[in-house]
């Protein structure tokens, strides 16, 4: 009996013929990853930032302003910030604690493309807890063994310091949980990143909700591992974003102004 294959590529992030086109691609990306971010709730005042490293000046990245709500983000809005915490294109203000984190965390990993942060409501209540996430489910074991936790709290992170202490703990893991503040993802695109993100969030939502009810039952260490091999590749990661993306711009086209 036959199998039949999807086309290889529909798995692969696109290629580019110069930086400018690859800058663009990133910044449309990021602004839907944004705007995705909006449409799940993941709003909180002026809190929480999605950065991407710009494809030329790699010192440097693309990150959402400070005020502005997830929902209403365009491409004309974004921000190019060095890592001196210097705007370099736009014309809004920088949010300081994007800087701190996320300029030490380019630093830190040049594998990282982008990373996300929000104050998502289930993953800064799982993160009061102090522990990391168990596998549970098929999609928790994304981040078996690949999920790190910064098991401090010292208030708002606005020095460069704790942004260093953040990525030092984050290791060369794909995701961070902040205690007492929420979650962060990293990936080698933005369309990665903000998977990540959306899978972290559910995942701590089902590992609330199945504690709440009683005691749930681990998948075992080597199914686990076997599972993250399947489902927490980059390629996974970056594929599982692709339906999302297709959604939020056909509803918000807009956000590619």
């Amino acid at each position: 009996m036959q199998t039949l294959k999807e086309p290889q590529s529909i798995f692969q992030p696109p290629t580019f013929a110069t930086v400018e086109e690859e800058r663009l691609h990133r910044k449309q990306r990021l602004a839907a990853a944004l705007r995705l971010f909006g449409h799940f709730g993941f709003s909180e005042g002026i809190a929480g930032h999605i950065t991407v490293r710009d494809p030329e000046h790699l010192d440097c990245f693309w990150v959402n302003p400070l005020g502005m709500h997830f929902g209403l983000i365009r491409v004309s809005d974004l921000l190019l910030v060095n890592h001196q915490g210097e705007v370099i294109e736009g014309n809004k203000p920088i949010n300081t604690a994007a800087y701190a984190i996320h300029s030490q965390i380019h630093a830190a990993r040049p594998d990282v493309v982008a990373a996300a942060h929000a104050h998502s409501i289930y993953g800064k209540s799982w993160s009061s807890l102090g522990r990391l996430l168990d596998p549970l489910t098929q999609d928790a074991c994304s981040f078996y063994e690949d999920h790190s936790l910064f098991d401090d709290y010292t208030g708002v992170v606005l020095e460069l310091e704790e942004g260093k202490r953040i990525a030092t703990a984050l290791g060369e893991n794909k995701a961070i949980i902040l205690r007492n503040h929420g979650l962060l993802t990293v990936g080698h695109s933005v369309d990665e990143a903000a998977w990540w993100f959306v899978a972290m969030e559910r995942s701590c939502q089902a590992q609330l909700m199945a504690e709440a009810a009683g005691t749930p039952i681990l998948i075992d260490s080597d199914n686990a591992r076997l599972a993250k091999r399947l489902v927490g590749s980059h390629q996974l990661g970056w594929f599982s974003f692709q339906p999302l993306y297709e959604l939020i711009v056909h509803q918000q086209p807009e956000l590619l102004e």
